[in-house]
């Protein structure tokens, strides 16, 4: 079976040593979203998007729409870079 390496976005990198400076543990996850994060003994799901792109390219993709769906009332947040991830999780306004 052939595997393809899954897409990140730029930015991923930032977001998650962002979150560990802040005191988060991060996996990545890559499939339905990008990340799962533990902070506080709380976790969080989130996906990862460039904000440099044009909006157009930031949109979920189907298969993310439908996961967002079903897990609607868990906390999961969509964020284009490390200052919205920081307010993800609460430790910066």
């Amino acid at each position: 079976m052939t595997r393809y390496a899954l897409r990140t976005d730029a930015n991923q990198t930032a977001v998650i040593s962002a979150l560990e400076a802040a005191g988060a543990t991060v996996d990545v996850i890559g499939k339905p979203v990008d990340l799962l994060v533990g902070i506080r003994g709380k976790f969080m799901l989130m996906e990862v998007k460039d904000g440099a792109k044009w909006k157009s390219a930031q949109k979920l993709t189907k298969a993310q729409e439908a996961f967002c769906k079903r897990w609607a009332g868990y906390p999961w947040s969509i964020v284009d870079g490390p200052e919205a991830a920081l307010r993800a999780i609460g430790v910066m306004r």
